[in-house]
């Protein structure tokens, strides 16, 4: 028998350990409830040692994999989607609507290629609108959503602490610089520069006012949001309430509970407590912890020369600039809740409970290199930084008509390339099927790199693709 299945076994097992040992004596075993028992924050507070944070991720898993029902609360018969609590104005004449919801049983419904955690066929997509108006509407057209496809959570965890460490830098060199300007009674100016990624430059009065016109790729309030493919999502605390409201109809008490709402019962479907903070803890766990993609090294001689080659193309033609192969990481830690989320989600400090676990205690943290530093490199192929990827003459990136959170309708953050290679179809939308084809699509900030690209040969175009084959997600 295989390590891996193995240790699959053991983690089915776990799964249904915490789940029966937590059951409700009220309900029977053939209950039709996807959450037997809501899990409880308290239990998971504090610094968590290995095995405290291995339970937390089976529950995780669990409400991940999850088929919500009526009885959990699924559906949001009197709530929209938006992500500020928003009251419909009559009933649904539906309970699921594709477009707007609710539009999924399940979390891994989408997230499912090459495995739970991972991308979504183009069947999975989903449509973006802020939802603070009307009760939404059947039409596909992107006048009224932005399409979007379903993109891969696999290390995640990373990603948002790489986001938190630079988000603090930046504040510390907005303070740095406003005290200088203070003191010298002069305007003074600096690159805002974090992890070697710019984001523009940030001028400091000796009155205290801010300059923030010169700002590249990032909001006014200097937070990294590394999640969404507009880059508008702090944290995966965050994501998981937006999504859970708008997929499932499940509500987080955390966010439309009484604490924000004054009501117990927000969406009016008769369920209270549908989410509560020690099941998002969970969901957040299970997120935060799954194993980044890697770089595999192919069996095929001819696939690995090709793909020695496309490394080198890759930076020659400028890819590497805003797809940077790694990004240096200092701490392990994971704090949950985190210090940036805006009003609605939980900040560090903001609950009694909150949890703290080191990302080193999985597994796979063994097998990041380090740079002289001791830092982590966390090898994302990313920037966390916002781009203009379109233009007039190469528009196919710039496909959606409605801003979203404010950002500019052709603007997208970086996406990280670590496993491009497992998570086919690409583009905002999923419409291109071939890495030949998104390459070809990039406009805007990445006109130049791209027609580089086009210049190549078949031969050196297939090279950088044979590079990119090799960034997977292990199954």
């Amino acid at each position: 028998m295989s390590a891996s299945l193995v240790q699959s076994i053991a983690l089915s097992a776990l799964i249904l350990s915490v789940f029966s040992n937590t059951a409700n004596a009220e309900e029977n075993a053939w209950s039709e409830k996807a959450i037997i028992q809501h899990t409880k924050q308290a239990d998971f507070s504090g610094s968590l040692s290995k095995s405290k944070l291995e339970q937390l991720i089976a529950i995780g898993e669990g409400l991940f994999s999850a088929k919500f029902t009526s009885l959990d609360g699924a559906g949001r018969p009197m709530a929209t989607h938006a992500i500020i609590p928003t009251k419909r104005k009559r009933l649904p004449s539906q309970t699921f609507n594709r477009i707007f919801g609710t539009d999924a049983n399940s979390c891994a419904s989408c997230h499912n290629e090459p495995k739970v955690g991972g991308a979504g066929n183009f069947t999975t997509n989903v449509f973006v609108s802020e939802g603070f108006t009307g009760q939404g509407g059947s039409s596909t057209d992107p006048q009224f959503s932005n399409e979007r496809n379903t993109n891969h959570l696999m290390g995640a965890g990373l990603i948002e602490l790489l986001a938190r460490e630079m988000s603090a830098d930046l504040h510390a060199a907005r303070k740095q610089v406003l005290q200088e300007a203070r003191k010298s009674k002069k305007t003074v100016r600096i690159e805002l520069r974090t992890k070697g990624v710019s984001f523009g430059y940030l001028s400091a009065l000796p009155d205290g006012l801010v300059d923030l016109s010169e700002l590249q790729g990032i909001d006014t309030d200097l937070v990294i949001r590394p999640f969404s493919q507009k880059g508008v999502m702090t944290s995966l605390r965050q994501f998981t309430i937006n999504a859970l409201n708008q997929h499932h109809g499940m509500q987080s008490v955390e966010r439309f509970g009484p604490r924000w709402t004054g009501e117990a019962d927000f969406d009016e479907d008769k369920i209270t407590g549908e989410i509560t903070l020690g099941d998002l803890s969970a969901l957040v766990a299970w997120q935060a912890t799954l194993a980044p993609p890697t770089i595999k090294t192919p069996k095929d001689k001819d696939w690995q020369n090709a793909a020695q080659q496309g490394e080198k193309l890759f930076s020659n033609i400028g890819c590497s600039s805003c797809h940077i192969k790694a990004l240096p990481l200092t701490s392990l830690d994971f704090a949950d809740p985190g210090p940036f989320d805006a009003a609605g989600t939980l900040r560090t400090g903001e609950n009694e409970n909150s949890a703290i676990y080191n990302l080193a205690l999985t597994d796979w943290a063994k097998r990041l290199p380090k740079n002289a530093k001791g830092e982590i490199m966390v090898p994302l192929f990313g920037d966390l930084k916002r781009h203009v990827i379109a233009d007039a003459e190469v528009a196919a990136l710039g496909n959606e008509l409605l801003s979203q959170r404010f950002v500019e309708r052709s603007v997208f953050m970086t996406s990280e390339l670590w496993g491009i290679g497992s998570t086919a179809p690409y583009g905002h939308r999923g419409n291109m099927t071939t890495l030949n084809e998104v390459i070809s699509a990039h406009g805007g900030e990445a006109r130049k790199s791209r027609d580089s690209y086009v210049a190549l040969s078949k031969t050196e175009q297939q090279n950088i693709i044979a590079y990119l084959k090799t960034m997977v997600i292990e199954k």
